[in-house]
């Protein structure tokens, strides 16, 4: 697609206030594809007060209608889901048989899941001799991540327009393009102008000055733990709702009775999705020490498959990151059985599929989120020990229990402290709610949870 060179604000493009502009770089081949405008805070409170300008006729249209707008995005996105799949390889890296499976595939259908619910939900529900209303909360501020960057907009996007809210999106610099032709699907879908702006920018600049605004009553955001706890505190000091949704360290349970091959491979191909960059990877395979030695050879064995078939980081910025971590494994002990810090190709910003064996739960490749293509392999003496391990860290975001019994799987999985479980591989499912405990975040994401985070309530007596 052909970049923009305005923000979309009050339902049309507008030129920023300032001549700065993003480069969007392709990691693959790291040549330049397009510029956009770097947003400043006087652009985010445009939009800000476009979006207040839009808030109340919006909050106060039927649900069937917004149900009606939102199928209508949900329409315009799947028309154009090659076109949403060239542009996040272009300026993601993801190959495009995964753009069009999941980065374009995914995002159609939760916008049809929030079609669907906003013609459902008991907007108004009776309790004892009260009426209770579920109202929009009102303007939204989303600030999105580059790794899914069209996911990540309509799991904030299709619920606040569910709900009724204003909304002002700020996307990762990285992906800014996908962004951009998001805001072009719900003009074409007839959402009124005003309901949904998009500014590009920085974030300790565009996303600064959208969480600091006083005319933003929510901030939605997903990214890192350090920026969240940042958006946490300024949205504490104004006493306005945030949620989060941060990074993960999930651990990836293989029980003794599984089917060992089976669970193996599917949880390296977990890690490796995406290029490893998906803050829900079963990053921490756990493994009983009497079968752990078979596990690490068929996971290398899995590994070494990738090798040509994973695309590249987003940056050199998260590359060098990457490499760093493994070249602190290699320090601190653990054994590598694939890949390693060594650049795979001359052009482009890419790391090997890479696995560690002989890692234990202090190392740093054990506790933090490294964001790449890195799986690293534990071993525990029983089902006890491996909670231990499974619940050690500061995160808890998602994780996976393989067994042959699927009630074996479900005990363990009901004392994990981590906000999403797969059984034995279990299927995405965009209407369960997605979001983490402890420092993986504070509310959740999809479904009529995602929902609720939009709404607050107020209830009249009789």
């Amino acid at each position: 697609m052909k970049a923009h060179d305005g923000l979309y604000i009050d339902g049309a493009w507008r030129p920023a206030g300032s001549a700065d502009a993003i480069e969007v770089v392709n990691p693959a081949d790291e040549q330049v594809i397009a510029r956009v405008p770097a947003g400043s805070a006087s652009d985010v409170d445009s939009a800000v007060r476009a979006a207040r300008a839009a808030l109340p006729a919006w909050a106060a249209t039927p649900p069937a209608e917004r149900a009606a707008r939102l199928a209508a995005l949900r329409d315009v996105l799947a028309a154009r889901k090659d076109e949403i799949a060239e542009t996040v390889t272009a300026e993601l890296g993801s190959p495009l048989p995964f753009s069009q499976a999941v980065h374009a595939a995914v995002p159609i259908a939760v916008a049809g899941s929030y079609a669907d619910l906003a013609a459902a939900h008991p907007f108004e529900e009776k309790v004892g001799n009260s009426t209770v209303l579920h109202e929009p909360i009102g303007v939204v501020g989303a600030i999105t991540p580059w790794n899914y960057p069209l996911h990540q907009i309509v799991a904030k996007v299709a619920p606040a327009l569910a709900a009724g809210c204003a909304i002002v999106l700020k996307p990762a610099e990285d992906t800014p393009l996908t962004a951009q032709l998001f805001a072009e699907a719900v003009h074409e879908a007839g959402v009124p102008a005003g309901v949904f702006n998009l500014v590009t920018g920085l974030g300790p600049v565009a996303g600064q000055a959208l969480a600091e605004h006083p005319g933003v009553d929510l901030v939605s955001f997903t990214g890192s733990t350090a920026v969240g706890r940042r958006i946490g505190a300024v949205a504490g000091a104004a006493v306005k709702k945030a949620a989060l949704e941060l990074g993960g360290k999930s651990a990836n349970v293989i029980l003794p009775s599984a089917d060992l091959a089976r669970a193996v491979n599917v949880g390296v191909a977990n890690v490796m999705s995406n290029s490893g960059q998906t803050c829900s990877a079963w990053t921490r395979m756990l493994v009983h020490r009497d079968r752990y030695a078979e596990a690490v050879d068929l996971a290398a064995t899995a590994a070494a498959k990738y090798g040509d078939r994973i695309g590249p980081l987003v940056s050199a910025r998260q590359r060098d990151r990457v490499r760093g971590y493994i070249e602190k494994g290699v320090a601190e002990g653990a054994r590598l059985v694939a890949g390693g810090p060594e650049a795979p190709r001359e052009r482009g910003w890419f790391v090997s599929p890479t696995v560690f064996a002989d890692v234990t739960p202090d190392m740093t490749i054990a506790q933090e989120e490294i964001f790449g293509p890195v799986l690293s392999i534990l071993r525990y003496e029983d089902e006890d020990d491996a909670l231990r391990i499974a619940n050690g860290t500061v995160y808890g975001l998602a994780g996976a229990v393989w067994a042959a019994e699927e009630a074996e799987a479900v005990a363990f999985a009901r004392r994990m402290d981590t906000g999403q479980v797969d059984i034995n591989g279990g299927r995405f499912n965009p209407l369960a709610p997605f979001g983490g405990y402890k420092q993986s975040g504070v509310g959740r994401e999809l479904g009529a949870h995602g929902l609720a985070e939009y709404l607050q309530t107020k209830s009249l007596q009789f």
